[in-house]
């Protein structure tokens, strides 16, 4: 046995592909991926409208803004990372993938999520300041302290997952390669390695913690504050007007965080069905891109004055080149 182990220690096993398994046993699967197709349709359209916008509309290029940019940013980024892909694979039945692509990919996915999540902390803490500190709002979230806050939130980003993956490149794969998963996650990719996992195990836990348990933890904190200082307002209108500013990001942190939540501490604590996994991690992956610009931007006074006052212009700027065009 002991022999065993010191071979395969001696020998470092790097496959040429692997094979994504994704949904088995159910019948008409890839209408469901059809379904994926329409909601990056969507994403892509949604996002790049937001970001259009804000680039635009100097009006908009306030720090609050920029929030909403970088988040809008990754949403497009984080969808065109996990949804083409998934196409490719699944409705064209290209199930292999090369390893360094593989890894890639894991890397793409799981970067633009980790920022997808801190962005929504700086959306959380942007409130708190808003509410808590009326007064003194335009003086703390400046453009220059929210471009450092999302500046390190990148970093910091780039650095975890690059350990993360990092750590899957040290491993050994000689037996299954089928991976079961819709990609290559970092679970159900490291457990199939022959050597040993405590470090990949003990950095899933991390990229848990901070991907999901800490942001949750600071949104908490910042909405504890939020409702104390709102308890202290006399007047009912302002006090509504104050959480109808909430409500919105609310809703976001939780269509981005639970499905993920859940997934992860059914798969930390006990068992989940593949299947189950793959449907839950696909939407947690796919609907917020979705709906983020909608239910947090497009909806918001401030920007559809913008989009109305940028029909506007061009309307006019068109008419303006009709009437200068020579007659016959």
């Amino acid at each position: 046995m002991s022999k065993t182990a010191n071979m395969l220690n001696a020998t470092f096993v790097r496959p040429a592909s692997f094979f994504l398994n994704g949904l088995s046993n159910i019948p008409h699967a890839k209408y469901y991926y059809v379904f994926l197709c329409f909601i990056y349709i969507m994403t892509v359209l949604g996002n790049g409208l937001l970001l259009s916008i804000i680039y635009l509309v100097k009006t908009l290029r306030t720090a609050k803004y920029m929030i909403v940019f970088n988040l809008a940013l990754t949403d497009l980024c984080g969808s065109t990372a996990l949804i083409p892909k998934v196409l490719d694979t699944f409705l064209f039945d290209r199930r292999y993938i090369v390893y360094e692509a593989c890894l890639s990919y894991m890397f793409f996915v799981w970067f633009f999520a980790f920022v997808q999540s801190w962005t929504l902390v700086t959306m959380a803490y942007d409130r708190f300041i808003a509410i808590c500190f009326p007064l003194r709002y335009h003086r703390i979230v400046t453009k220059t302290a929210i471009a450092a806050m999302l500046l390190f939130v990148w970093v910091l980003s780039l650095s975890v997952v690059a350990c993360m993956t990092g750590l899957i490149d040290r491993l050994s794969f000689c037996g299954s390669l089928v991976i079961q998963s819709f990609y290559c996650d970092h679970g159900p990719l490291y457990r199939l390695a022959c050597n040993d996992t405590s470090l990949n195990y003990i950095m899933a836990y991390v990229i848990f913690i901070i991907i999901i348990c800490v942001p949750l933890v600071l949104i908490a904190f910042t909405y504890v504050c939020i409702a104390i200082a709102l308890s202290r307002i006399a007047s009912g209108v302002e006090r509504l007007k104050a959480l109808k500013t909430c409500t919105s990001h609310l809703i976001l942190v939780a269509i981005f965080f639970l499905p993920l939540l859940g997934t992860n501490l059914a798969v930390l604590t006990s068992y989940i069905h593949p299947n189950a996994r793959i449907l839950n991690s696909t939407l947690a992956h796919t609907i917020p891109s979705l709906l983020n610009p909608i239910i947090y931007s497009l909806k918001t006074e401030e920007v559809l004055n913008s989009i109305r006052k940028l029909c506007k212009n061009e309307w006019l700027r068109n008419i303006t080149s009709f009437k200068k065009m020579p007659s016959l």
